[in-house]
Formats: structure tokens, C-alpha cells, sequence
């Protein structure tokens, strides 16, 4: 499995607080049957900068470390990018760490309590110049559980959504478990990411959201290709298939 989300680098965000908090949560993926990360501190528009430079090495300093201790997992550099004012601009002149070589695929966060004006128009114009925003995580976002018409106009610009496995599990709360399953159930959720911070309290757990989401699918291969083949694609910056996709008419 590869985790495209995941907040593993020690110490520069709220994820890992050093390097021993990393190396937990390498293992605890790496068990389980997680084969790659994408580390995915936070950058932009939030408290933490994280430039691409300095992410990467990061990045290339923890796996030596992972090598060191022989711990199987790879790590790939990216960002959870926050919004801000100018988010498309300043993404395009490379202030923020692509999902992949070819600056396809970008991970970008909505606030959790609502859309903000411009955001639209950002992800329009990031989708115009070829930038395909991967959303992180609309099941926490109050707005989005009660609008499904933005998601729509999101995936009508070419945007995929990333569902947490937490969120899966119910870890946040009933409320963003049942949005999450309908998600899923609508083929509304493309990718499975841990979004983890930490090994206890929000772990890089893939395996039991897998489980789930195979049980509501009715496919084993369904779910597997959200945790495997389309985070391949993406890393690859590859297109991916998605014209299965049906959006509900209401929420739960």
C-alpha cells in the first residue's frame, strides 16, 4: 500500500515531534503492509512554511535513517497545502512540494469550517495550468458535508478527493464516519490516506479503512486501488480513471 498523506517528518509541523516519533511511524506502516509514504507536512498558508528545499531534505534525511535501521519503506516528498491568498500563483512559481516529478498532482486542505471566498477560482486556475488539486480530506469540512454541490464543481475541474482512513474508522465522531461512507459509496472518495501525525494517537493506518471500504464497495479490488494503483498514478503523474463517479443528492 502507499500512503499519499501522511505527516511523518520529525519536527516541522504538528506531526512527528522528532525523530524517534518517526521512526514509530515508519514501523508501525511498514507492519502493516505500507510499502511508501508521502510525507506531507503542512506549507503555505498555515503556521508552518516548509519550502520545497527544505522538505526534501528532510525527506532524504530520514530515509537514510529508515535504510540505516532497515526499516522497508519509502518516502516521497510532498506538501498538505493550506489555503491562502494568491494559492495558485505562489503554488505555480513552486513555493509548495508537488505529488510528483512532472507537477501534475498537489494535496490541498480546505478549512474545516468552511469554503472560502476565492477558493474556487484558486483551484480553477490551478486546473487550467494543468494542476490536478488533490482535496485532503472533504468528509471534516462542515461546509462540503452539507453542499454536495461544490464537491461536484470541484470534480467537474478535474479535482480528486482523498478520504482519511480515520475518518473511515471513526476517529472523528459519527457525523464524518457516515459522510465518509457515503463518499465511498458514491465513488466520490478516490484515495485512502492515513493523514497520520503521530504512532499512537493518529497512526498511518491504511489496513482497517480498507476493510471497511471493501465491505461498502462490495470489491476487494476497488479498495485496494485507492491505497495502491491510483497513489501509484499519481506519484507517477499518471492520469487516473474516475468516470464511475456518481455524486448523491443529499447528505446524511
Amino acid at each position: 500500500m502507499i500512503d499519499l498523506h501522511c505527516h511523518i517528518l520529525p519536527g516541522v509541523d504538528d506531526g512527528a515531534s522528532d525523530m524517534e516519533e518517526s521512526v514509530a511511524m515508519a514501523r508501525f506502516a511498514a507492519a502493516q503492509g505500507i510499502t511508501a509514504i508521502v510525507a506531507t507536512p503542512h506549507a503555505l498558508g498555515g503556521a508552518f512554511a516548509n519550502p520545497p528545499v527544505k522538505i526534501r531534505k528532510q525527506v532524504a534525511a530520514l530515509q537514510r535513517h529508515l535504510n540505516f535501521l532497515k526499516i522497508p519503506l519509502t518516502l516521497h516528498p510532498g506538501c498538505e497545502v493550506h489555503f491562502c491568498i494568491g494559492l495558485a500563483r505562489r503554488i505555480m512559481a513552486g513555493e509548495a512540494t508537488f505529488l510528483c516529478e512532472n507537477r501534475r498532482y498537489i494535496l490541498v486542505e480546505f478549512p474545516f469550517q468552511a469554503v472560502p471566498d476565492g477558493f474556487l477560482k484558486e483551484i480553477h486556475e490551478l486546473a487550467v495550468n494543468g494542476i490536478t488539486p488533490v482535496i485532503a480530506h472533504p468528509e471534516r469540512n462542515t461546509t462540503l458535508c452539507h453542499d454536495f454541490g461544490i464537491l461536484q464543481r470541484l470534480f467537474a475541474m478535474g479535482c480528486i478527493f482523498q478520504v482519511n482512513s480515520t475518518s473511515i474508522t471513526g476517529g472523528f465522531g459519527d457525523a464524518v464516519m457516515a459522510f465518509s461512507h457515503t463518499l465511498l459509496e458514491t465513488r466520490t472518495a478516490h484515495i485512502i490516506a492515513s493523514d497520520a501525525h503521530s504512532r499512537d494517537h493518529r497512526p498511518p493506518d491504511l489496513a482497517r479503512a480498507v476493510h471497511i471500504a471493501r465491505s461498502i464497495l462490495g470489491s476487494k479490488g476497488e479498495a485496494m486501488a485507492m491505497v495502491r494503483e491510483r497513489p501509484r498514478n499519481i506519484l507517477a503523474g499518471e492520469p487516473l480513471d474516475l468516470t464511475e463517479d456518481k455524486f448523491p443528492t443529499r447528505s446524511r
